[in-house]
């Protein structure tokens, strides 16, 4: 049901499971960090209903501080989560748990544009039929055209996102 080996790229049907899974996580996330983590929310794929996704739970952390990341990251390894530092996504601290992956922590300072940015972006594929089925349509064909590599499969996503972004921000 979950993990997906390093580089590869391979989309699931949706199911309901990943919301419980995420909450189950979640409770731990929070039980471990306590008053570190302001907010925990499920974002990507896994967290919009009926969105066939790459099977790994993407997590988002909301820190007051944003070197709350490195002090929380021995606490995130007792629950099995590898720190990965901030140079592999922009303004985030970043984790992963399991081999083959199955969750990903994108620990993020309170207000950060790329939280908001995930969580509007999520929100918009929540509400609009349309627009979910369009990107689960690219996505597919874009999992197909780079199986094997994941970093062209999430580069030729970007510009969908951003008109995505875009266009809710002009609707709401």
């Amino acid at each position: 049901m979950l993990g997906l080996s390093k580089g590869e790229v391979l989309l699931s049907p949706w199911t309901s499971q990943w919301e419980k899974v995420f909450l189950r996580e979640k409770e731990r996330i929070q039980t471990v960090l306590g008053h570190y983590a302001a907010e925990v929310h499920h974002i990507g794929s896994t967290a919009v209903k009926n969105l066939s996704a790459k099977p790994i739970i993407d997590i988002a952390v909301e820190v007051t501080a944003f070197d709350h990341g490195t002090i929380t990251a021995p606490i995130l390894e007792e629950l099995g989560y590898s720190y990965k530092g901030t140079n592999i996504l922009p303004d985030r601290h970043y984790f992963s748990k399991g081999e083959p992956r199955t969750h990903q922590i994108h620990m993020y300072q309170t207000g950060s544009r790329y939280l908001l940015e995930q969580l509007h972006f999520r929100d918009c594929l929540r509400k609009n039929d349309k627009v979910r089925i369009e990107y689960e349509k690219l996505k597919q064909r874009l999992a197909v055209q780079h199986k094997r590599n994941k970093h062209r499969y999430a580069g030729e996503k970007t510009e969908f996102v951003r008109n995505l972004l875009i266009c809710c921000n002009e609707t709401t």
